[in-house]
């Protein structure tokens, strides 16, 4: 891999750090150096003049639905049962070869957007059905082993770094059963390229479950495999006494830990709220989607002071519409400061560190992405204040987080490789996948 040497940068290498007329130099895939002034002359290096633009981290997301990304603007005016009905109907009868177009699609959307790692629920299994209560009115029979592995071949042919979330399909008479195929999917998963594919995940189903069952087959296979579980929980306004009884679940299995993460978690008690905070478990947060479904707003504020660790998912191309990290960290900082008619309570820094750093935190490779760091991959976005012009830039984090937008994202690269400039990827297959996808329509 030839080394890249970026040069006339404005550094945002995290939330408190920005060197001027910067230079980062990748080798490998990974930032080896960094630093201000002239350049260091490294022979055989592609020299990328990014002419005073910033150059920042590439986002990571903390809660994506990939395969998506062909069914937006459906169930617009729904909630959560209700869209889901309508967003699912374009992939429920989808053969294995069309999942992995739909989830290249939206893993070719995402990066061309900025968002170089995601936490990635694969869609199940068993195809959706629709809920009452949140439960399940009928139990459609479950898609091929395939239905999943292609799922998981797509996102690692589009260059994206993944931690794919799989859930165990136990709603039968045989929950081992369920379990040696989750088991068999995430061995699947862990044969594939590690620096793209990080590793597997539960993808945590008690939100729509029958019994407390499905909390202790979770745990069992977070505890053997050593890893993350994230659930929907707590999302919707419909049936909150329901959802809230679930909690204890969760709590009664043994889940709460650091390796445990709540999507959503709008529909809250200070007593749920401090049983996560005392247990070392994190939330991920989706403004844009739960304003789109009338969920409500995540007390984020509340949630940090109680010491949970929080990171920004910009969750389905079907519920926010775009998959946009501007709009995900300026919707959640507005409406944040809005819900509590403050300014002070939560900054254009804190945003930045929801979707960069603090979210690679949240998903435990904070030690790999969400910062410019020597030993860090070199994923990375280019973004220009200039085109469009925005004036001079006068606090430059503020301004990324409040002026910047899609418009301004000449570039994303990595690895130190470029996956798209402008709008466009540089993906072979982009071409072929667009047709794919709209011929499926």
């Amino acid at each position: 891999m030839r080394d890249v040497l970026v040069v006339n940068a404005h550094l945002i290498r995290d939330r408190s750090t920005l060197v001027t007329n910067g230079w980062m130099h990748v080798s490998d895939g990974k930032i080896a150096a960094l630093g201000s002034g002239p350049a260091p002359q490294v022979e055989g290096t592609e020299i990328i003049d990014v002419q005073g633009a910033f150059v920042a981290p590439g986002f990571v997301s903390t809660h994506s639905h990939l395969f998506t990304s062909a069914s937006r603007g459906l169930g617009a005016s729904e909630y959560l049962y209700g869209w889901a009905t309508a967003m699912y109907a374009p992939t429920a009868r989808c053969t294995p070869e069309q999942m992995y177009w739909h989830t290249l699609h939206g893993a070719l959307d995402v990066l061309a957007n900025g968002v170089t790692t995601l936490f990635d629920f694969n869609d199940p299994r068993r195809p959706w059905a629709p809920m009452v209560q949140g439960r399940r009115q009928e139990l459609p029979p479950l898609r091929p082993f395939e239905f999943g592995t292609a799922q998981l071949d797509a996102k690692v042919a589009s260059g994206l770094r993944t931690i794919s979330a799989i859930q165990l399909e136990s709603e039968n008479d045989d929950p081992e059963k369920a379990f040696e195929d989750w088991a068999a999917t995430v061995e699947y998963l862990r044969g594939q390229d590690r620096s793209l594919a990080l590793d597997a995940a539960v993808y945590g189903a008690v939100q729509w479950a029958p019994n407390p069952a499905v909390a202790e087959l979770e745990v069992r296979a977070m505890g053997e495999y050593s890893v993350l579980n994230q659930a929907h929980f707590l999302e919707t306004p419909e049936h909150v006494e329901l959802q809230q009884s679930k909690f204890a679940w969760y709590a009664d299995a043994g889940a709460l830990g650091p390796q445990m993460i709540f999507g959503h978690f709008v529909q809250t008690t200070p007593a749920i709220v401090e049983a996560v905070a005392d247990s070392g478990a994190a939330v991920s947060w989706q403004p844009v989607a739960n304003g789109r479904l009338g969920s409500g707003f995540a007390d984020v504020v509340g949630l940090r002071k109680a010491g949970v660790r929080v990171g920004i998912g910009i969750d389905d191309q079907a519920c926010t519409d775009l998959s946009d990290p501007w709009q995900a960290m300026r919707f959640g900082l507005f409406g944040t400061r809005a819900h509590q008619q403050d300014p002070t309570v939560l900054t254009p820094a804190d945003v930045f560190a929801m979707a960069t750093q603090d979210a690679a935190d949240v998903l435990g490779v904070g030690d790999r992405v969400g910062s410019l760091d020597v030993g860090k991959f070199a994923d990375f976005v280019v973004v220009d204040p200039r085109d469009p012009d925005i004036g001079p830039v006068r606090d430059p984090l503020a301004s990324y987080v409040l002026a910047m937008s899609l418009r301004n994202l000449r570039s994303v690269y990595v690895g130190g490789r470029p996956v798209a400039h402008g709008s466009r990827s540089t993906h072979p297959l982009a071409d072929e996948c667009r047709r794919r996808i709209h011929a499926l329509a």
